[in-house]
């Protein structure tokens, strides 16, 4: 029911003009005060990501996380963040965190239940944001926007995803529509067929997706030996579900999730030429195999963003600033190909090219996706995840976008890079970009 504003009882609006001593009602609490109250220029306000912070990524329904509620996850990520940006809880006015599957474990506005669990005060607000894949990026994005646009100090924008406990329910509750069911049936098309389409269609070999996802492997172990992910990994102690494959009894082990676990080191050419396309049964001619896609994981991330003016006035050193944001549409069956489009309108609008980048994220949902973008808009594959990508260190849908853009601020500070580029392709047919300037 509509919220009804506590005038007088009546037997349609059960209020009582005094509220219980014990219950906190609006005006009860403190008004604004500080330099969110303070009157500001907006349009010209130039957004900042003050720092970052995330979960390490573990394997979906058998590792780590595959108890773990979302709240839990992102609440981690956000109190981290927060205290790695050296402000208080209470100076965030806005949570918005993106989520592939907002339901189950991960619903109820996720953003603002995480908000909570990480010690936000209830004045801080919380709205859950779905794009799919590029829902980490849209969050940060959108936080960002509200920093340039509507005056606001400070946000955050993140990401969540636990594939392990909304899976299985969201697969059993889908609910298609008629009129698109007949006019746009891949709305609804499993993604991995959808990549095994990209692939046919635009002639990239079984090879080439195997050659790329080897090498995906080995730029992420070289970055875990590196101890590249240390500095936006936080450490989280977690209760997994342990079921013995004998019995089917369950119990529960406790463990530290402190990096991440879906890299195969030892990858080589030959065991994934070895491996049988999943869908092979249905389509002999098919790709996709479970070694040249991305890997089902659970995590969260966090980025702080904040008005250029506050990191200054705090004395704040951001780790760059948000520049800007585009999506764009192509077919639902071909989603794969989202990037081609996105980039594009991207660097159009601030009067850039591709050269002009000096680091890409380009998110590897399948090994299909990199190949064709980067074909397709002359990206170099030596600017483009050169620390692995979603094929070695996996892929929770909604937190991957924030994801990187964290790393990508953090690798390109170390390796002295002015700009970065993160994009993907989004379920339904759409590609996501944004831009970011390296401090």
């Amino acid at each position: 029911p509509a919220a009804a504003t506590p005038h007088s009882a009546s037997p349609l609006l059960p209020f009582t003009t005094t509220p219980p001593q014990n219950h906190r009602r609006h005006h009860l609490l403190p008004p604004p005060s500080g330099p969110s109250s303070r009157p500001r220029a907006t349009m010209s306000r130039r957004a900042v990501i003050v720092s970052t912070a995330r979960t390490g990524l573990t394997k979906s329904f058998r590792s780590g996380f595959n108890n773990t509620h979302g709240a839990v996850m992102q609440g981690h990520a956000i109190k981290h963040a927060i205290e790695k940006a050296g402000i208080s809880p209470g100076d965030v006015e806005d949570v918005i965190i993106g989520c592939g599957f907002p339901e189950g474990a991960t619903g109820m506005n996720i953003a603002r239940n995480a908000a909570l669990w990480a010690g936000c005060p209830v004045t801080t607000s919380g709205t859950t944001i779905n794009r799919f894949c590029s829902s980490g990026l849209q969050a940060v994005a959108s936080a960002a926007h509200s920093v340039m646009v509507d005056g606001v100090d400070v946000a955050i924008g993140g990401g969540v995803e636990s594939i392990s406990m909304v899976s299985p329910v969201a697969s059993k509750t889908t609910v298609t529509e008629e009129k698109l069911m007949s006019e746009f049936p891949a709305l609804w098309m499993p993604m991995i067929e959808t990549a095994d389409i990209v692939s046919a269609r635009y002639g990239i070999s079984r090879e080439a997706q195997d050659v790329y996802s080897v090498e995906s492997q080995r730029r992420t172990a070289a970055a875990q030996e590196a101890g590249l992910f240390k500095d936006e990994i936080v450490p989280m102690k977690a209760t997994m579900l342990v079921t013995d494959k004998e019995t089917g009894e369950t119990s529960h082990k406790t463990v530290l999730a402190d990096r991440d676990e879906c890299n195969r080191p030892g990858t080589t050419l030959e065991a994934l030429a070895g491996m049988n396309p999943v869908r092979s049964k249905v389509d002999p001619s098919a790709f996709i195999t479970a070694g040249n896609a991305s890997q089902l994981s659970d995590g969260a991330s966090a980025c702080v963003v904040m008005s250029e003016a506050e990191a200054s006035r705090r004395g704040l050193q951001p780790l760059g600033a948000f520049k800007g944001f585009a999506v764009a549409g192509c077919a639902p069956d071909e989603m794969g190909i989202g990037p081609v489009f996105a980039v594009p309108r991207l660097l159009a609008r601030h009067g850039l090219k591709v050269d002009d980048i000096d680091l890409w994220e380009l998110n590897e949902a399948f090994a299909v996706v990199p190949l064709y973008s980067m074909q397709q808009l002359g990206i170099d594959h030596a600017k483009t995840n050169v620390n692995g990508g979603s094929i070695a260190i996996g892929h929770p849908f909604g937190m991957t976008g924030s994801r990187m853009v964290g790393h990508a601020l953090l690798e390109g500070k170390r390796r002295g890079a002015k700009s970065a580029v993160v994009t993907m392709c989004i379920g339904g047919g759409m590609g996501a970009a944004g831009l970011f300037e390296i401090f």
